[in-house]
């Protein structure tokens, strides 16, 4: 039986507006490892915006959210002068920001829970897979006219996530060691309870229907327990892309926005209905974007692209050429160029191993070469 007190409500908001969260490392000028400084930065910043700075489940990471922003330029200096404000303050506290989905050496062990009932909750519940989690991402919302569109947008792009996850990767080093990952961070997601590929739900009903049982059921007390790689936020108004790494550089932040934004855009407006693709290819499609990252396989289960087998930056490339009627009508295609750039010369993941293998660097150095170049561009 729906359990009658717990049905969400979509509240419609303008569509295909963008907000993007960003969950950073705090590293130690000096040791270069994870430190326990959130509450430091918060306790000076949170008077200028709580609502755009929050913890996360450890204390050696920090959230930071746009506001609602109308397009990817306004997304751009949002960020910039956001992150430029909390990284002023976080060398006030000897540390700084860092951005990848892994920290290539840290003693997860090591690292302090946030305080708060939920983040309690969850680690007793998590246990080892818990304590393992020290990884970050990136999220994107784009707003929605109403709930029927947001799931379709969901049912309809979650197919093609694991082009954004391969574009994005960004965590192959986890506990001093090479993981053999190109997103080894998407491997210790899955882990959770909930997370990962949702499946197919049809519409807003049948959205309500299976959120509805889990909390009848006690798997959910809320809809954020819930760690799906794509799901609606009722309470926004939005589809919340949530499969990404956290990219290395700034601008590979505002492709993969662009993209993202354009694509929900295109399949928002599509007339074709949604309808379930194999699961068993789902799964598939994530574990080569993880495992191998633009190198891997995609299978187009849905057809979008035309073309059944090929690898994942084929894929993206067909991808980009698909989506860029709408790039230009939203004003993004230059944004898009980084996407291309990130095909021609690497990963996230792919540099981070260049600076390793190649180039000799040790992992403290590597993590200092990735912060001088974070405001370049591919």
């Amino acid at each position: 039986m729906q359990d009658r007190t717990f049905i969400p409500v979509f509240n419609n908001s303008q569509p295909y507006t963008l907000g993007v969260e960003l969950e950073f490392q705090l590293v130690d000028c000096h040791t270069l490892d994870l430190v326990p400084r959130v509450n430091n930065i918060l306790e000076v910043l949170v008077p200028e915006g709580s609502d755009r700075l929050v913890p996360e489940f450890f204390q050696s990471i920090i959230e930071l959210q746009t506001g609602v922003c109308n397009n990817v330029g306004e997304v751009a200096a949002d960020l910039s002068q956001l992150i430029h404000t909390v990284e002023d303050v976080a060398m006030g506290e000897e540390c700084y920001l860092y951005s990848t989905s892994l920290h290539p050496f840290a003693d997860p062990a090591a690292q302090l829970l946030s305080r708060g009932e939920r983040y309690q909750r969850i680690m007793d519940e998590l246990q080892q897979v818990g304590r393992q989690f020290i990884a970050q991402g990136m999220h994107v919302h784009v707003g929605m006219p109403d709930g029927d569109t947001a799931i379709k947008v969901c049912d309809t792009m979650q197919p093609y996530l694991p082009l954004f996850l391969a574009l994005s990767s960004s965590s192959p080093f986890f506990c001093g060691q090479d993981t053999g990952f190109q997103s080894y961070r998407t491997k210790l997601f899955e882990a959770l309870p909930l997370a990962g590929i949702a499946g197919y739900l049809g519409s807003w009903q049948g959205y309500v229907d299976e959120v509805s049982s889990l909390h009848t059921h006690q798997a959910i007390k809320r809809l954020k327990d819930l760690w799906w790689d794509i799901r609606p936020s009722p309470d926004l108004g939005t589809v919340e892309i949530r499969v990404c790494d956290l990219p290395c550089r700034f601008y590979s932040i505002l492709g993969l926005t662009a993209a993202i934004q354009a694509l929900a855009v295109f399949l928002a407006e599509r007339e074709r209905a949604s309808h379930p693709v194999s699961l068993q290819l789902l799964k598939y499609n994530k574990w080569q974007a993880a495992r191998h990252g633009l190198s891997g396989r995609f299978v187009d289960s849905s057809g979008l692209l035309n073309e059944k087998d090929l690898s994942l930056h084929q894929a993206a490339e067909k991808l980009f050429h698909l989506i860029e009627p709408m790039t230009e009508r939203l004003q993004t295609t230059a944004y898009i160029q980084e996407l291309y750039n990130i095909i021609e010369q690497g990963t996230g993941a792919d540099l981070q191993r260049r600076l390793v293998q190649d180039e000799k660097k040790n992992l403290k150095e590597m993590i200092i070469s990735l912060r001088d170049d974070y405001w370049l561009r591919t």
